[in-house]
């Protein structure tokens, strides 16, 4: 009688990473093939814009000075191959004008500096921002659109992972255009515990008590406006807030229901 040897544990994490990377491999490989002989030409005019931007990002962490302002390049560009926007880019496996598939990479995650919190707080280990990549998928009717995302933390700082689901509108009228949208993003219980849960050895060491926190669910809205000056400046402000779940909230690293960023910018177009 044969015997089957046991599989190695794999956990959930490892395997995500693994079918993550594979797809985001696949996705970039397929950007040009020929099953996808609908898309959309290069846009060989496609124009680029760099600039400026100013961001004061509210903390939802109970810090001393809870609002934190930067000041940090930005970067747009679209030709229908690949895109930039921002703290993202992505190149498109299908885009035919009402689809789009793609794999992208973008800055993500909070971070936590116990220099700036207060109390106890100041004992904890560091939290930082981290790097994700994953699919993106969105879909344009005649309201607005619809866009799915799924990403991983690929530098392993929280090894979570995360998905977001977000309506989208375009208003546009003269030089000024507004993208208002609404949606949620799903935070996995790796990533939550790294951002907001106190380890045990944390709480025996500062007396902030110990935390471990599950999955959440975090509803948000987001509003983006561009206004156009001439053929070469443009300007352009951003707001979101997200609402802060019991699961993030609970933490004894937080005081507030919410976190909010604003932005305002200025850009040159080449």
């Amino acid at each position: 009688m044969f015997t089957l040897a046991a599989l190695p544990h794999i956990s959930t994490r490892t395997m995500f990473n693994a079918l993550t990377a594979t797809a985001l491999l696949s996705v970039a490989s397929l950007s040009n093939a020929a099953i996808f002989n609908d898309n959309l030409p290069t846009d060989k005019d496609a124009v680029l814009s760099v600039g400026v931007n100013v961001m004061a990002v509210k903390s939802a962490y109970d810090l001393e000075d809870d609002t934190e302002v930067n000041v940090l390049p930005g970067a747009f560009y679209d030709n229908n191959r690949f895109y930039i926007r921002g703290a993202q880019a992505g190149v498109y496996a299908i885009n035919d004008g009402v689809n789009q598939l793609s794999a992208y990479a973008k800055l993500a995650g909070s971070e936590f500096d116990p220099d700036d919190a207060t109390g106890a707080l100041q004992g904890l280990d560091k939290r930082k921002s981290s790097a994700e990549a994953g699919l993106s998928y969105q879909r344009r009717t005649s309201v607005g659109g619809i866009r799915a995302q799924i990403g991983t933390d690929v530098l392993d700082r929280s090894g979570g992972n995360t998905a977001r689901l977000t309506y989208l509108a375009r208003i546009t009228k003269g030089k000024l255009t507004v993208y208002p949208s609404i949606g949620f993003e799903y935070h996995d219980a790796d990533y939550n515990e790294y951002y907001y849960g106190v380890s045990d050895e944390e709480s025996a060491e500062t007396g902030v008590d110990a935390y471990k926190s599950n999955s959440s669910v975090n509803p948000y809205i987001n509003i983006s406006a561009n206004y156009d000056f001439n053929d070469r400046w443009a300007g352009f402000a951003n707001q979101s807030v997200s609402y802060v779940p019991n699961e993030q909230y609970d933490s004894p690293m937080v005081d507030s229901r919410t976190e909010a960023a604003t932005t305002l910018g200025l850009l040159y177009k080449f």
